[in-house]
């Protein structure tokens, strides 16, 4: 099943240990609806941090919809096998960046985050964070989805990102560091 790699990740950090079981709960009490955004306004979306090896850097998107910069990502779609071939795909269409190497199966976070009313019926998404790399000097693309998409580094983000964006990458990078 899809959601399988929720049972089998064991996040480093406590809280998103915490937030993982009621993704589970989510998941069980959802059934089909929880990855099928046409079932309901609160689904799982498949999200992909892209760094640089060093992990110095970070590739972000000027979110069309939420006017915010974010990493990339979105919903899961008829073809995608798992939450991370999800990820990846999204990364590669919104990115531009084809070559991608993927930084494993396993999530690196969980975030659950209320939507404003620009994301039409969705309300709630239920995210799944990974990690790609990118090869050195990979230029990205702007695509339908976003307005820009531009290299920073992770300690010197942009205006415009959520409030709580820095520690959602700080979470992702300490669990890549934990993994390696």
């Amino acid at each position: 099943m899809i959601t399988d790699v929720l049972d089998a990740w064991t996040p480093h950090d406590p809280a998103q240990a915490g937030l993982l079981e009621e993704y589970r709960a989510f998941v069980a009490a959802s059934g089909p609806a929880a990855i099928d955004r046409s079932l309901a306004p609160e689904h799982l979306t498949a999200s992909c941090f892209v760094l640089t090896p060093d992990l110095s850097s970070v590739l972000l998107c000027f979110h069309r919809k939420g006017q915010f910069w974010v990493q990339l990502g979105g919903h899961l779609e008829p073809g995608d096998t798992s939450l991370a071939d999800a990820a990846h795909r999204e990364a590669r269409e919104e990115g531009g960046i084809v070559d991608l190497l993927p930084g494993g199966p396993l999530p690196a976070d969980v975030h659950r985050h209320e939507l404003s009313a620009a994301f039409g019926r969705c309300r709630v998404h239920w995210d799944v964070g990974f990690v790609a790399y990118a090869p050195a000097g990979a230029v990205p693309v702007v695509s339908d989805e976003s307005e820009q998409v531009a290299w920073f580094a992770v300690d010197a983000l942009p205006t415009g990102t959520p409030e709580d964006f820095a520690v959602r990458l700080r979470t992702v990078l300490d669990e890549v560091l934990a993994t390696r």
